[in-house]
């Protein structure tokens, strides 16, 4: 492991990604023992205070955890998908946030990763899969219901969709556009947005998992594509109107 004292990086950023490095290479494995802060001082030619910054932004990435004691240390972590989620939710919403991203393809990455997991959700989605969407489905048509709370049911929803898929791999990768992505577009859609036709569309979805019938999941979510886009256009042109008045 080694780093660039050339480089105007933060060192304690480059001994973390060193470390990094070193754990998705394989040259350190799950359970392996780090070296101590005073032997990676003395590696990396920086101080104590350094490294311990760099084991911090590990640990922060859950890719280390470390343990007290006499057998205490840094040690490689074993990372969970739902460590992972988080990581992935929040590197997407950033990602959306800072970037010149529009509506129309912040909309179609999202739509086209989740019907890909229609055929996997038909095959596999389970009893408590089903009672997920249901429940949401009856919670959106509560009466009194904030606009928070049916963005929150509406995440949920397609959540479940996702999770029904039976594979971690997708959920983890589809966890930034569902959990990040459907908040931002809701933010902009909500106000125009008809909720029955909404819930309709979710009950179609969630007839065509119990059905088993991935052609009619993926129509709903075609159509509920084309719904939100049509929103967001209508909003977008609402305020163009209001900012340039005739």
């Amino acid at each position: 492991m080694k780093i660039d004292p050339a480089s105007t990086a933060d060192l304690s950023a480059q001994i973390a990604s060193a470390i990094r490095d070193a754990i998705v290479s394989g040259a350190l494995i799950v359970g392996d023992r780090l070296p101590s802060e005073a032997e990676l001082a003395e590696q990396f030619a920086v101080s104590r205070p350094t490294v311990r910054e760099a084991l911090k932004r590990l640990a922060a990435q859950s890719l280390i955890r470390t343990q007290r004691g006499a057998f205490g240390g840094a040690f490689v972590n074993r990372l969970s998908y739902t460590d992972a989620h988080a990581q992935q939710i929040t590197t997407s919403t950033l990602l959306l946030g800072m970037n010149d991203i529009s509506f129309d393809t912040a909309c179609e990455a999202r739509f086209a990763m989740e019907r890909a997991c229609a055929q996997l959700a038909a095959l596999r989605r389970s009893p408590d899969h089903l009672a997920t969407m249901r429940a949401e489905i009856t919670r959106q048509g509560q009466p009194g219901l904030t606009d928070e709370a049916f963005c929150a049911s509406d995440v949920a929803f397609h959540r479940a969709l996702v999770d029904a898929a039976g594979n971690p791999v997708l959920s983890y990768q589809l966890a930034g556009a569902v959990e990040a992505m459907q908040p931002l577009m809701n933010m902009i859609t909500f106000s125009a947005r008809s909720r029955d036709a909404i819930i309709a569309l979710h009950g179609r979805i969630a007839d065509g998992a119990a059905a088993q019938d991935a052609g009619q999941i993926i129509t709903a979510l075609e159509e509920l594509e084309n719904y939100t886009r049509k929103l967001a256009q209508s909003v977008f042109d609402a305020r163009a109107t209001r900012a340039n008045p005739t």
